[in-house]
């Protein structure tokens, strides 16, 4: 299973968001429809902009909160982000934790437009 994950601002907007998860999609050679899930911070999941990237790509949805991400151990953690968000990642940590075990990262966070993106696959 391949996950997306996703870091934005509050408000960002649906087209933004899919261009910058299709960039990094495309750059790493993965077709969106091998995406099964997209995973994010709870209350991004919550935003009609994010669901909507969700629904357009036939993605599930999954959002965690920011203790929940703040115990998983990423390569690139942030303290800005930790600082605004309770937790040092969002893209990478929600990709991995909803990889489930012994999933790992297939492509690291990368930034298109402000917009922070994570691929993970499970075993």
């Amino acid at each position: 299973m391949i996950v997306v994950g996703l870091g934005a601002r509050a408000g960002t907007p649906v087209e933004r968001l899919s261009a910058a998860v299709r960039s990094v999609l495309r750059d790493a050679g993965i077709a969106a429809g091998e995406v099964a899930v997209l995973a994010t911070l709870d209350r991004r999941a919550a935003e009609d902009d994010v669901r909507a990237v969700a629904a357009g790509a036939g993605w599930r949805l999954v959002g965690y909160p920011a203790a929940a991400l703040a115990g998983h151990q990423v390569p690139t953690p942030s303290p800005a982000v930790a600082d605004a968000v309770g937790t040092p990642s969002v893209a990478e940590a929600a990709a991995l934790v909803a990889a489930g075990p012994g999933g790992s990262l297939r492509v690291p966070k990368q930034v298109r437009d402000g917009i922070t993106v994570a691929v993970a696959a499970s075993r």
